[in-house]
């Protein structure tokens, strides 16, 4: 009755450690790009016609890889399989290898391609290194709202101001405030700034004014905030990775010993009883004797 855990629990730890074994991450890395690699070549159109077959058939590879990957996962995390389902990259990986084999999207050719691509995005799993960057990103997303709403008034601001000074001179750029929004957020890379420069000094001499103000306020106070908001957030992003696991609390640790003790005097007490309430064997009768 017991071998049944017992092979379970064996079969659990030897797939957690090929998961932990380096060359498993290194394997699944080489089928991504690879599958990466055969979308590409699906976009020359003479290749394909070339190799159409040879393609559906690493297509068929690259899923029976990715399913035996994702079977791999789940038995490490056997007997307690519902851990497997509270990692969210778990969950993404599930999505990707069932969605195909689903009625209705397997038709579709664009969300079947569409579910091909996101299979690049497992690479972030795959690396501590571009976890701690995507961490990074989604611990930005607070600040970058913050940053995004700066920028907004920025520009609406200095559009307001440029409507005002060259909507007569320039309405294709500066004819409305959305046309001058649209220019100023493209003057943020600063490419051809000299001709602007010179195009509004042509109008008035504040434009050189304008346009340095906003170069300072726009180009590089709001690039060095972004710059401050992302990095903040990469470096929490690293601590957290980083960070030891929690080492288990001592109380808990007591609490189960003193059960492990009770449920071992329960044991032995359950034995004795089960041995004091057995009958007595039988006397053996002796040859001859009355009886």
């Amino acid at each position: 009755m017991d071998s049944t855990p017992t092979s379970v629990s064996r079969m659990a730890a030897a797939c957690r450690a090929l998961v932990a074994a380096p060359w498993f991450n290194v394997a699944s890395f080489a089928v991504i790009l690879l599958n990466a690699l055969t979308l590409g070549l699906e976009t020359y159109r003479g290749v394909v016609g070339t190799a159409g077959p040879a393609f559906r058939v690493l297509e068929y590879a690259f899923l029976a890889c990715f399913s035996v990957e994702l079977l791999i996962r789940f038995v490490a995390h056997l007997p307690r399989a519902g851990g497997f389902f509270r990692d969210g990259w778990n969950l993404f990986d599930l999505v990707i290898v069932l969605a195909p084999l689903v009625p209705g999207v397997r038709e579709n050719v664009t969300v079947l391609r569409l579910l091909r691509l996101a299979r690049i995005v497992r690479t972030f799993r795959l690396f501590p290194s571009l976890r701690v960057i995507l961490v990074g990103i989604r611990r930005s997303l607070p600040g970058l709202g913050s940053f995004l709403l700066i920028t907004v008034l920025v520009l609406y601001g200095y559009a307001m101001l440029g409507w005002m000074i060259f909507g007569k001179a320039y309405p294709e750029q500066y004819g409305t405030v959305g046309q001058a929004m649209l220019t100023l957020f493209l003057l943020l890379s600063l490419d051809g700034i000299t001709d602007t420069l010179q195009a509004g000094r042509e109008v008035t001499e504040w434009g050189i004014v304008y346009y340095l103000s906003y170069m300072i306020a726009a180009s590089y106070l709001l690039t060095n905030l972004l710059v401050g908001v992302v990095l903040n957030a990469l470096q929490e992003a690293h601590q957290e990775e980083s960070a030891p696991a929690p080492a288990p609390d001592a109380g808990m640790e007591q609490r189960l010993a003193v059960l492990r003790a009770a449920l071992e005097d329960l044991e032995r007490e359950y034995t004795r009883s089960r041995h004091a309430a057995l009958p007595p064997p039988p006397v053996p009768v002796e040859a001859g004797a009355p009886r």
